[in-house]
């Protein structure tokens, strides 16, 4: 198997670590197998556009989400280490407004999938962050929208005080005021 599966405290919500092969030279490792990805997960997802994305230290970005045709995201780390949140926006939801925060780095090469229905963000706890993740949907820009990094209500413990945020991430809404899915 490629993958070792792991559920978190939100059940759908899933942390992979890949079947590592280390020697003197180096490591070598598959990042992706559609055919091992849906065995190991037992998802039938379909991965439409890869994004790249680099990030210094203390840069903070989302809590992001698409209200219509959602996104599922393969979020891994290809260069440095960064704090990955994701909040459950499902109002018929057991875990409604729960959230969970996940390390990944290029050191531990864990890979986290976040379904649709989640809102989604990180903050580069190394000098630089890479990541490259996979999407089930195209981005559309119309139809994105943002969780206030620091609302109240959904107490996220982020592991720095002062980020460096986007000025549209700063327009986030509270969680209350959001629009979530049904």
């Amino acid at each position: 198997m490629t993958y070792e599966v792991f559920k978190t405290k939100l059940p759908e919500v899933l942390i992979l670590t890949p079947k590592i092969f280390k020697d003197t030279r180096g490591y070598f490792f598959e990042s992706f197998n559609q055919k091992k990805f849906n065995k190991a997960t037992d998802l039938k997802v379909k991965f439409v556009q890869d994004n790249r994305s680099k990030s210094k230290k203390n840069v903070l970005r989302g809590l992001h989400y698409q209200i219509f045709k959602p996104q599922g995201k393969l979020i891994s780390v290809t260069y440095g280490k960064i704090f990955d949140v994701v909040v459950d926006i499902r109002e018929n939801s057991r875990t409604f407004g729960k959230w969970i925060g996940v390390i990944i780095s290029d050191k531990n090469k864990k890979q986290l999938w976040v379904p649709k229905g989640f809102a989604h963000g990180f903050v580069a706890i190394s000098e630089t962050a890479e990541l490259l993740y996979k999407t089930t949907e195209y981005w559309h820009p119309n139809y994105e929208k943002c969780i206030i990094w620091n609302d109240k209500d959904l107490k996220i413990k982020w592991p720095i005080k002062n980020p460096i945020i986007s000025p549209k991430d700063k327009l986030g809404k509270n969680f209350k005021n959001a629009k979530v899915f049904k």
